[in-house]
């Protein structure tokens, strides 16, 4: 049965990370280059934010102004949870992208990044009412989400909002099984919704580039030619029900090295889905702290330290070896969800004893408070 967006290609421009020309400065010229080649080889969506800074106005620059508007398909989203504190602060999102990138309407909305605590600020305000409102009025095409948390989440808030035409999901063979992301899981919820899938974080915010020593072994000797990272798109594209895979690309040599394997995907092969399997069962190989995230330490904990965040974060350095990409994660996993850092730990030992997982949790928080709090 067709699903909404199957006609589109399987490759989509993410524009989060454009080239620049200096810290914070878009390079414009740099953009309309990559977007002139990927139009001309026949992809068509484009994904910016209201949230990412300066990409609305460069790809009016570079598309909008550049291009009649049925060439393409241009998505754009409303984090409503970033400093609103009214409804009306969170329309004034929409308004902005209408006026930055002077598209006249958006063939995809999405309200940004759902799950947790951010939740709540859509249903506060009214915005599922709104976005239909905006369908019937002809400035949005399609409605759907971002969504990044668990899939008990995302099954409450597909079933609450059935009207919602697509999901936008964090899916990668690194996160396909991972507990800390349930990309599997999110995207089977998706599907038995019936709802159709954009890919976001294909390569993983670029690690997937670089992956851990023993995957890129695998996946060289099997494609001696091909990037790490075509291995990682080409996984995400495989999927059934997905509309598009997002790329963040950064510069021309990155646009040509994804155009050059996804001009003619026809999906994987039987042997290129053994080397991913290969490569993901050598990346479960290297020694992990043995976190689930069930966040039975997080209920229990007098200091509401972010025990399963501060984890997630010292894994990913593991993994790959980025220690400013792995500061992010702990930043953002943990105060930026309210929790306190590792650093702040007394020691009491209550989360030792609810841990499933019987890891030894005070001597792992002070690894990460010596990697991430010095």
């Amino acid at each position: 049965m067709a699903y909404l967006g199957e006609e589109i290609k399987k490759l989509g421009f993410g524009l989060m990370r454009l080239p620049q020309k200096s810290e914070g400065v878009i390079d414009v010229e740099q953009t309309k280059v990559m977007v002139d080649k990927f139009l001309e080889a026949g992809f068509t969506y484009f994904d910016t934010a209201w949230a990412y800074a300066g990409s609305e106005d460069a790809i009016r620059e570079a598309l909008v102004e550049c291009y009649p508007r049925e060439k393409y398909q241009l998505a754009t989203k409303m984090a409503a949870w970033i400093n609103c504190k009214t409804r009306d602060e969170a329309l004034a999102q929409f308004k902005t992208s209408l006026e930055r990138t002077k598209a006249g309407y958006f063939d995809f909305y999405l309200l940004h990044n759902l799950g947790e605590h951010r939740t709540k600020f859509f249903d506060d305000y009214g915005l599922w009412d709104w976005i239909r409102e905006q369908k019937e009025a002809g400035l949005i095409k399609h409605a759907g989400f971002s969504f990044h948390s668990t899939p008990e989440e995302l099954e409450a808030i597909l079933t609450a909002h059935p009207e919602m035409e697509f999901v936008q999901l964090q899916i990668n063979y690194a996160d396909w099984e991972n507990p800390a992301i349930q990309s599997r899981a999110c995207y089977e919820v998706a599907r038995k919704h019936g709802k159709p899938v954009i890919i976001m974080e294909p390569v993983k915010g670029g690690m997937l580039a670089t992956p851990p020593e023993s995957v890129e072994k695998i996946l060289k000797a099997a494609e001696p030619e091909a990037s790490t990272a075509s291995w990682a798109i080409r996984f995400a594209a495989d999927l059934e029900g997905v509309i598009t895979v997002l790329s963040g690309m950064s510069n021309i040599a990155q646009m040509e090295d994804n155009l050059s394997f996804m001009k003619d995907f026809n999906g994987l092969t039987d042997s290129e889905k053994e080397t991913i399997d290969k490569a993901r069962a050598a990346m479960s190989k290297i020694p992990l702290i043995s976190c689930t995230t069930c966040n039975y330490c997080a209920k229990v904990c007098p200091m509401e330290i972010g025990i399963s965040g501060s984890f997630t974060a010292m894994n990913y350095l593991t993994l790959y070896g980025n220690k400013a990409a792995a500061a992010h994660q702990e930043e953002w996993l943990v105060s930026s969800h309210g929790r306190k850092r590792a650093d702040e730990c007394v020691k009491c030992g209550q989360c030792e004893e609810v841990c499933p997982q019987h890891i030894s949790i005070r001597e792992e928080l002070e690894k990460v408070s010596e990697t991430f709090c010095k």
